[in-house]
């Protein structure tokens, strides 16, 4: 599929948009919309990066705003786990088919997300003792596929964290970890003219998402916020097991 070239700044800036809005409103979620459509138009070492610079500013922003709220003790045991659990996800990414590992995901996160949706008995965690487990399997996600936020949201609406603190200690963990990437894709030189344009000409597009995010997310309660964040990991989890039917 490709665009015309005329047509592919407005289309760019919409797609960062709409990935800005959901990940300021729910603190998850924009590199799973950004990166598969900005594919479709541009090469993936373009729309990665992209992507990535994208996080780093609303997690700044978010980060601004909120940093009172960041639980940092959980934010440390994930950031520090993750580190362990990359390396791993690499070996994944080598040796293991990627559909057989998609398709597990896919069903673990559905299958939590619809119990906690549906449940008489949500569950719950009352400390930081199991994060690194959370943070590792980030970091294995992460080093195989990019896909950091499933674990880290999952242990979110475990703690029963309040909205602003699940976003701005999600932020807390993606700012370091989208600043590691960014210097992975600078050593690796795939820091490219196309990477800034694309960052700068979207900058007043992702403004106004973070705005309209920030609104959205402080006009919801407790409960309708966990439950949007539960809808938007069965939605995570049906697409991973779509990526593997097809």
């Amino acid at each position: 599929m490709t665009v015309p070239a005329d047509w592919t700044t407005p289309v760019v800036l919409a797609v960062l948009f709409v990935s800005t809005f959901v990940r300021s409103a729910f603190g998850f979620g924009e590199a799973l919309i950004a990166v598969p459509l900005l594919a479709l138009i541009m090469p993936v070492t373009v729309a990665a990066p992209v992507a990535v610079l994208i996080s780093i500013t609303v997690a700044a922003v978010v980060l601004l705003q909120d940093w009172r709220h960041v639980e940092v003790r959980s934010a440390g045991w994930l950031i520090a786990s993750t580190l362990v659990g990359t390396p791993l996800g690499l070996l994944l990414l080598a040796r293991v088919p990627e559909g057989i590992v998609k398709a597990v995901l896919g069903l673990i996160i559905l299958a939590f997300s619809l119990y906690s949706l549906f449940g008489r008995h949500r569950p719950a965690l009352r400390d930081d003792r199991l994060a690194w487990t959370f943070g590792f399997g980030a970091g294995v996600l992460g080093g195989a596929y990019g896909m950091n936020g499933p674990p880290l949201v999952m242990y979110g609406t475990l703690r029963g964290w309040s909205p602003q603190r699940f976003r701005a200690t999600l932020q807390g963990y993606f700012l370091p970890a989208s600043l590691m990437a960014m210097a992975g894709y600078w050593l690796a030189g795939l820091w490219k003219p196309a990477v800034t344009h694309y960052y700068l000409v979207a900058l007043p597009a992702v403004a106004v998402g973070i705005v309209l995010g920030t609104l959205a997310a402080g006009r919801m309660d407790a409960r309708t916020f966990l439950r949007c964040v539960h809808l938007g990991l069965v939605v995570v989890g049906g697409l991973l097991l779509l990526q593997t039917l097809l």
